[in-house]
């Protein structure tokens, strides 16, 4: 499956921390959608997410797991939220490209964090503490 068919017709955009989505492993997204990305400074954004990336990849090589995916209940969870905060603006009530309005038939969504960058580091560097949670962690068998 691709990205783009498993957003198609309407199908809700979800990640988890704007990072990964469910059923893609080891596939990561720098500022992808439900990130700050665009919202905050985006040197300091697309630094924070190859940081974390890169510690993720360390720890993946240092406790020898091969695959990386987050758990779909994760991915559903984080999406919420972030529906949640963008909820309590204005920023949905706008017909602009950060809502899809720009794009005739598009579904209406708002796919950028708004809880604030200091929150969504914070947030990202308790999930990495604490052994990648909301993620599988897998290996894979070897072929001998």
């Amino acid at each position: 499956m691709t990205l783009k068919e498993k957003w198609k017709g309407g199908a809700a955009v979800q990640t988890y921390l704007g990072l990964t989505t469910a059923g893609f492993p080891n596939l990561f997204m720098i500022t992808g959608p439900e990130s700050p990305s665009v919202l905050v400074n985006m040197p300091i954004a697309i630094e924070q997410h190859v940081e974390w990336v890169a510690e993720c990849m360390q720890y993946l090589r240092e406790h020898d797991i091969d695959l990386v995916e987050p758990a779909l209940e994760a991915e559903e969870a984080w999406s919420k939220h972030c529906q949640e905060v963008a909820n309590a603006t204005l920023y949905v009530k706008g017909d602009s490209w950060y809502t899809g309005a720009n794009i005739e038939g598009k579904p209406r969504s708002f796919l950028i964090y708004l809880g604030g960058f200091d929150y969504y580091t914070k947030h990202c560097n308790e999930v990495a503490q604490n052994n990648y949670e909301g993620f599988k962690l897998m290996k894979l068998k070897s072929i001998s």
